[in-house]
Parts: C-alpha cells; structure tokens; sequence
C-alpha cells in the first residue's frame, strides 16, 4: 500500500506538471490580453427603505407589532412549494427585488423566474440580480438582455475575463477563481426574504427527470430581513460584483420575444402542469398577505462571510461566518445533529465532533451516500474520517439514492418520502433542540475558507426538536447507518438486518476512484 501510494504521487505529480505546463501554453495562445476590467464604473446602491407602503409593508407590519424584536419564519422544504413560493413574491413586488445566488440555470424554473424578473421590471420594480459567475456558461445573451432593461442591473460576483474558453481562466487565475460566492437570498421589497440553500434549477425545484435535490430555505419577515438586505449590499458593493455591462461588452442580448415564446412553450408543456398547479394552489404567500400565515416566531440572526474573503488569504477569520456560527449556536451539551450534503470534516473537526460524543453528547450527521452524492471527490474527503467519528460514536447516517428528506423543521413533518432519484443538498444543523443553523453552509473546508456563505441561526426550540424529531423517524429504509465491524472495518446496515461491507449501490471502479483521491493532498479544496 505504501508502494502504491508513492507510485501514485510520483505519477500525479509528474502528470501533473505535464498537465499545467500544457493547459498553461494553450492558454497564453487562446485568451489572449482577456483581463477584468481594471476600475469598471460601479455606482453603489442599496436596498430601499420606505417600501411599508408596499402591500407586503402593509401585511406584515400588524404581525411585527404584536411580536416586536422578533422574526417571522415559514419553512419551505418541499420543492415545488419552494418554487412556487418565489414565483408568488416576485409577482407581489413593487418597489425592489435583490436576487443573489450561485447557480441560476436557464432550464424551465429558471426561464420562467428570469421572465417574472422581467415582468416584474416592466410594472416599475427595482431589480438588482447578483450572479457568482462560476455557472452562467450560456447566459450571457440573457444576462445582456435583462441588464439592458431601465430598471435591471446585474452584477456578476468574481468573473471570468475570457467567456469563451473558462478553463483557461482557471489554468491562469486559479487561487481567484477557486473561490466563489456560494450566497442564496431573495428579498422582496425589503419585506420578506427567502434563505436557503436552494439554487435556481429545475433540480432544485422537484422538476425534470433527474436527480432530484432534497433542500430547505425559510421565508422570513421582520428585522431578520433588514439584515439580509444588509449584506446584500455589501456583496453588490464589493469590488468583487462586476456590473455585468463591464463584462459583457459587445455581447449581443437576447430577444425578449423570443425568450416569451419559450416561456409559453414551458406553460404549455405537459411537464409543467405540476408546477402551474404548484404556483396555483400555493398559499404561503397568499396567508402571509392576508395576515392567516402560521408563522413561527423567534429570534434570528444573520450569519455569513464577508464579501473580501475571496481576495484575502483563508486565515483572515475576522473575514468568515464559521467563528459566528459556532458562538451563535453554542456548545452542545446534549446532542447534535449535522444534516449537509457535502461533509468533509477535516482533522479539527472530526477531532471536535470525536471529542463531543467522548463527553456523552449524542452526535449523528446525516449525509449523501456514495450512491447519492453528485460531487464523488467529496465523498472521498468525508470518507477517510468515517472510522475516527464511528469508533468515539458518531452516528453517521448515509442517504440513499432513492428516497428524499423532508428536513423541513414545521409541524406535522416527519422524514422522508418518495422520489425516483434524490441527493441530499439541505444545510442545516440543530443544537440541543433549542437553536438550528439553515443556510448555503456545508460541513467542508470549501465552505469554511474558499467561499462564501450565509444563513440564519434560529432560536427555535420548536423548529430545532421537529429537524431531531425527523432523523428520529426516518425509515430505516432511507438512509444506510454505519457502524464499525468486530475487525474495525466499516459496514453499512440496511433497514436494519442486510449488511454490506462495500459502498451500496455502487460500482467497483467508483468505488476505487473514491480509494484514489482519498489519497490525494486536496482536502483543503473541498
């Protein structure tokens, strides 16, 4: 074994410099002077504050009376509530949208939310869009026409200078690039926001024949939401936020026409009738309108990362939300739970995680399976750590592939239910079922140092037991749980009674790529 890792390293290495060297030369060749615009003209705004006119202004200033210093929070689990949900407050705006976030895909939620966007704009609203500028390969012509728009100004967080050939860029600008703004809101009015961890995708949404990502975002109303404006305007003020005009010179923009056409082919589609139903029969919005919401109250308070953390080196803590995070959801004494897709706990953590279940609190982490995850290489920074956690006893509980979580901490929601194909992206943690952590945070030092990220750490017992209360009760049949073998090998159990001693549900070849790259020096990326 010692053998094969050394051939390994001397292969990677030498492969590797091959490999740079080359990309290197290609890319000198093919991007040219491409370099970001060195002072863009960027004139600052923010989030607008006279808007209690606003219909929502008006719905939710009685509530705000009656619980004073507090948050108003609904929970959206279910996708295709989640979707519907957006749709809702977009249509409700007046005065201001602000839509930050990492993926916005041009498939049919997309296409249909950059039209309310547009539609949106068209009756006066304020539009500011904040795109990270890692996924919207395709969307410049689109992203060209709503900026045109008078009152749509898009900005893009950490570009690429050359739009033709990006893995260029990262061959030459690669420490910049790495790192992204993995941020999600969208704030309506300065009234009501969403904070998640959901992306704009169909994915996302519980839509298309894919996989399927089980997520969790709250609506909230009252000061939390003065907060997330906040820092959105940190973010589209930072030197980072390009104006996407900047960007995009010369980039011819879509027909607006064109783009309506679609949208009707999407309404008209027989795919689509689920989501129109969805939109129809939504009533979050709607209750939240009227004043009939069931809204839990609670304290809320805003945690992220600043927007410098991008162009500073990963030991600036004063710059990063995980310092926050910890003080905010305190020292476990009793249990922890860990819900996150893509869990790399590293040395410090997995000797933290150890060190709190040696003391006697009940730790247990939910995360993808092997057969579940889209993101293989995370699941090798996880796997290495998985016999420390069990043998100090962390329980470790591995989604299957088949089955979606319904994380959604409210009333009357208990655990799983059924999807053709589901993969864990929910972020959210609770501390002794007095405090739960939601936001775009995973559990891997990708999160902790190189992106940025934010989310709200809420002082709800009843929304931190209901997220216990539900890996309590999900099925033994959804998840595989973990446990060591009388040798000290790991083994996976089933609903309860079969046992595998390999990953389920996977392919020898998976398998050992998994083997590889847990060899490999590149946690710290993950």
């Amino acid at each position: 074994m010692a053998l094969a890792r050394k051939v390994l390293a001397a292969s990677s290495a030498a492969v590797g410099s091959l490999w740079r060297g080359g990309v290197l030369a290609m890319a000198l060749l093919l991007t040219g002077c491409s370099a970001l615009p060195v002072a863009p003209e960027r004139v600052a705004s923010h989030a607008l504050t006279d808007t209690a006119a606003t219909r929502l202004g008006r719905a939710i200033e009685p509530m705000l009376r009656e619980h004073p210093g507090q948050a108003g929070l609904v929970a959206l689990a279910d996708g295709r509530e989640a979707f519907a949900t957006r749709l809702l407050l977009l249509d409700a705006a007046e005065r201001s949208i602000d839509l930050q976030t990492y993926i916005f895909h041009a498939d049919a939620t997309g296409t249909l939310m950059f039209e309310r966007l547009l539609r949106a704009a068209d009756r006066g609203v304020r539009v500011r869009l904040l795109l990270d500028d890692n996924n919207t390969v395709g969307l410049d012509p689109l992203l060209a026409l709503l900026d045109a728009h008078a009152n749509i100004e898009v900005r893009l967080f950490n570009p690429h200078a050359n739009r033709g050939f990006r893995m260029m860029g990262f061959a030459t600008d690669f420490s910049r690039l790495n790192r992204r703004m993995h941020n999600k809101s969208l704030t309506v009015d300065n009234q009501a926001t969403v904070v998640g961890g959901r992306n704009i995708g169909d994915e996302y949404f519980q839509a298309g024949q894919g996989t399927t990502f089980a997520d969790l975002d709250v609506i909230a109303i009252g000061g939390a939401v003065q907060e997330v404006s906040n820092v959105f305007d940190r973010y589209w003020n930072s030197a980072s936020a390009y104006p996407a005009a900047s960007i995009l010179a010369g980039v011819q923009a879509a027909d607006a026409q064109a783009l309506h056409e679609q949208v009707r082919r999407i309404q008209d589609s027989p795919d689509a009738a689920v989501y129109i139903q969805a939109v129809a029969d939504s009533r979050k919005v709607q209750e939240l309108l009227t004043g009939r919401a069931q809204i839990e109250w609670a304290q809320a308070r805003l945690v992220y990362d600043e927007p410098e953390k991008v162009l500073n080196p990963t030991d600036r803590h004063d710059l990063q939300m995980l310092p926050q995070l910890e003080a905010m959801l305190g020292r476990p004494l009793a249990e922890l739970d860990l819900v996150s897709p893509y869990f790399v706990p590293g040395e410090a953590g997995a000797l933290a995680l150890q060190t709190l279940a040696k003391r006697g609190v009940r730790v247990r982490v939910l995360t993808n399976s092997l057969a579940a995850t889209d993101v293989t290489v995370v699941h090798a920074g996880y796997a290495k750590w998985r016999e420390d956690l069990l043998r100090a006893g962390v329980t470790l509980l591995e989604l299957k592939p088949s089955v979606e979580v319904d994380a959604e901490p409210t009333k009357g929601k208990s655990g799983p239910g059924g999807s053709s194909k589901a993969s864990l992206h929910a972020k959210t943690f609770e501390v002794d079922r007095q405090r739960i952590f939601v936001g775009s945070f995973n559990l891997d030092p990708r999160s902790a140092r190189l992106n940025t990220e934010m989310g709200m750490v809420i002082d709800s017992p009843l929304f931190a037991t209901q997220l216990a209360s539900a890996l309590d009760r999900l099925p033994a049949g959804a998840a595989y749980e973990l446990r060591l073998s009388p040798q000290g090998q790991v083994e996976w159990v089933d609903a309860g009674t079969t046992v595998y001693t390999t990953e389920p549900q996977t392919g020898a070849l998976r398998r050992a790529t998994v083997k590889v790259l847990s060899w490999l020096p590149i946690e710290w990326m993950l």
